[in-house]
C-alpha cells in the first residue's frame, strides 16, 4: 500500500507541475500560429535526427556493458533490451520505473544480484549529471549570450552577467562531483563517510535513547546504503582506464543527444542557433525533466526547450512549436523500440510495471 500511496503522490505533483508547466509556456501562443508554425516545418530532417539520437544510445549501451563487465561480460543485444525497455517505460509510465525495470529485467534473464546491477544504473546517472553540468557551465561561459537579455520572474532577473555565474557555480559543482567520485570509489572513503553518518545521532544527546536508536535504524541505514550502492557502481570502475573509458562513452552519448536536437533545427523555421547554443538548450531541458512529471515528461519538456531557446532569441512562438514537435520525434522511436524489446524478450510491461509499483 505504501508503494501505491507513493505512486499517486508522485503522479499528483508530476501533474501539477506539467500542467503549470505548460499552460505558462503556450499562454500567449495563439493555437493558430503552433499549427501555421508545424506545417512550415521540414520533416525529412527528422531521419537524420532520429538517427543520431539511436546512435547515441548505442553508445549508452556499450557505456553499460563497460560497467558489467566486472561480473557479467555481456553481448550488445542482452543490454540493449533492457537498456530501452527501462527507457521507454520511463516515457509511458508514471514514476520513472524504467530506472528500477532495466536492473530487474537484466538480473531476471542473467542471473546476477540485483544490487550490483542497480549499482551500475546509479553509476551512470553521476557519469551523465557530470557531463551535463560540465557541458553547462562551459557553454554558457563560452556562447555569446545577448548583453540586453532580461528574462524577469518574479524580483529575479536571467541575463547575460547571472547566466555566466551560474556556468561557473555549475563548473565548480562538476568539479565537486568529479571529487566525489574518486572519494567514493575508495572503500576506506565510504567507510569514513558510514562512521559520520552513524555518529550523527549522538549529536543528539538531548534526545531518548530509543529516537537514536530509531535514527540510526531509518535515516542513517538508508545513507549509509545509498553510499554503498553508489560506491559499488564507482567501485567496478577500479581501472583509471575504464573511469576515463566511461567518461568518454558518457560524453560521446550527450554529444550525439544534442546533435539530435541541433540536426533538427536545420528544418525548422525561425530556430538559428548554433551547435554549443543547442547543447546548452538541451542542457536546461535536461534541468526541467529532472522535476517529477506526467510520463513522457510533456509540459515540462516544453517549458524547458522554449526557456532556453528565448535565452538564444529565438521567438516564443518558433521556440514553442520547435520544443513541441521535436519532443514528439525524441520520444517516439525510443518508445516503439522499447515495445518491440519486450516482445523479443517476452518481458510483460503491465506486469513488470505493477511488481515495481507495489
Amino acid at each position: 500500500m505504501a508503494g501505491k500511496t507513493k505512486i499517486f503522490v508522485s503522479c499528483g505533483i508530476g501533474l501539477l507541475l506539467s500542467t503549470i508547466a505548460l499552460y505558462f509556456t503556450f499562454r500567449n501562443i495563439p493555437i493558430s500560429d503552433l499549427f501555421r508554425y508545424l506545417k512550415t516545418v521540414n520533416y525529412w530532417w527528422v531521419i537524420p535526427s532520429v538517427a543520431a539520437a539511436l546512435f547515441g544510445f548505442v553508445i549508452r549501451v556499450l557505456r553499460w556493458q563497460l560497467l558489467l563487465s566486472p561480473f557479467k561480460k555481456t553481448g550488445f543485444w542482452r543490454a540493449f533490451h533492457p537498456l530501452m525497455i527501462g527507457f521507454a517505460l520511463n516515457l509511458i509510465m508514471p514514476a520513472r520505473v524504467g530506472e528500477v525495470a532495466r536492473p530487474a529485467i537484466f538480473c531476471k534473464k542473467e542471473k546476477v544480484p540485483f544490487s550490483r546491477v542497480l549499482a551500475t544504473v546509479g553509476a551512470e546517472r553521476i557519469f551523465d549529471i557530470l557531463i551535463l553540468l560540465l557541458f553547462f557551465a562551459v557553454v554558457t561561459v563560452s556562447v555569446d549570450i545577448d548583453p540586453g537579455l532580461d528574462l524577469t520572474f518574479g524580483d529575479y532577473h536571467l541575463n547575460k552577467t547571472s547566466l555566466e555565474r551560474i556556468g561557473i557555480n555549475t563548473l565548480k559543482v562538476a568539479l565537486v562531483l568529479v571529487v566525489g567520485m574518486v572519494f567514493l570509489t575508495a572503500r576506506r572513503g565510504r567507510a569514513m563517510i558510514n562512521r559520520l553518518v552513524f555518529a550523527l545521532p549522538k549529536l543528539l544527546f538531548f534526545a531518548g535513547k530509543g529516537l537514536r536508536e530509531k535514527m540510526e535504524k531509518t535515516v542513517c541505514l538508508k545513507i549509509v546504503e545509498t553510499v554503498e550502492n553508489v560506491g559499488v557502481g564507482f567501485d567496478m570502475l577500479r581501472s583509471p582506464k575504464k573511469v576515463g573509458l566511461c567518461l568518454v562513452l558518457s560524453f560521446v552519448a550527450w554529444i550525439f543527444a544534442a546533435m539530435s536536437h541541433y540536426l533538427f533545427t536545420f528544418g525548422s523555421p525561425g530556430i538559428d542557433v548554433s551547435f554549443l547554443e543547442m547543447c546548452a538548450v538541451m542542457v536546461i531541458l535536461c534541468f526541467f525533466i529532472s522535476l517529477p512529471s506526467v510520463p513522457g515528461f510533456w509540459g515540462l519538456w516544453e517549458a524547458g526547450g522554449v526557456f532556453g531557446l528565448l535565452i538564444f532569441g529565438v521567438s516564443s512562438s518558433d521556440a514553442a512549436g520547435f520544443t513541441l514537435v521535436n519532443h514528439f520525434f525524441q520520444i517516439m522511436p525510443i518508445i516503439v523500440i522499447g515495445l518491440a524489446s519486450s516482445v523479443i524478450t517476452g518481458v510483460s510491461l503491465v506486469r513488470l510495471t505493477y511488481e515495481k509499483q507495489t
